[in-house]
C-alpha cells in the first residue's frame, strides 16, 4: 500500500506526517506500508522547514534527509491513497488525475466523520509546529487504526 502525504510547499506538514506515518507502519508491523510526501507549490529539492526539523527532533523522527518534492500526475498515478492536509490541496489532486483515492487527511482517518483541514504551522512559532504535529500523530494513529481494522480477517 503506497500512501502520499500532500500539503502546499513539502516542507512542514506532510514531511512530519510522512516521518509520524513511517514510525507508526514500523510500529504496528506494517511493511507493506510505503508513505511518501509531496507539495502543490513545492520548490524540488527543498529541505524541511526549521520549525518541522525541530519538532521531528523532539518526537525521534529525523527529517534531515527529506527535500520536498512537486506534486506531479506520475506521483498520483503510482499511489494507492492520497491524504491532503486541505480543501485545496484536494482539488490539485484530483486535476492530476487523484480523483477517487484522494481524501482529506481527516476525513479519510475518521472514516467520514470530520472534514476539517489540517493547520498549517508555516511562519509561526515553535509552539504552532508542536500543534501541528500532536494534530498529525492524532490524525495517523486514527489511519492505521483503519487500516489494521480494514484487514482484519472479518473485514469486509
Amino acid at each position: 500500500m503506497k500512501i502520499l502525504f500532500v500539503c502546499t510547499g513539502n516542507t512542514c506538514r506532510s514531511p512530519l506526517a510522512e516521518a509520524i506515518a513511517r514510525k507508526a507502519a514500523i510500529d504496528r508491523g506494517l511493511v507493506d506500508v510505503e508513505v511518501s510526501s509531496a507539495g502543490t507549490s513545492a520548490w524540488d529539492g527543498s529541505g524541511p522547514s526549521d520549525g518541522a526539523l525541530l519538532v521531528g527532533l523532539e518526537r525521534r523522527l529525523d527529517l534531515s534527509s527529506h527535500r520536498a518534492q512537486q506534486l506531479t500526475p506520475e506521483l498520483v498515478a503510482a499511489t494507492d491513497v492520497i491524504l491532503v492536509m486541505g480543501p485545496h490541496h484536494l482539488e490539485r489532486v484530483e486535476a492530476l488525475g487523484g480523483a477517487g483515492k484522494a481524501f482529506l487527511l481527516t476525513e479519510y482517518a475518521s472514516g467520514g466523520s470530520s472534514s476539517r483541514a489540517v493547520s498549517d504551522p508555516f511562519g509561526g512559532e515553535l509552539e504552532l509546529y508542536r500543534a501541528t504535529a500532536d494534530e498529525l500523530e492524532g490524525e495517523i494513529r486514527r489511519l492505521f487504526d483503519r487500516i489494521v481494522a480494514e484487514r482484519a480477517p472479518d473485514a469486509q
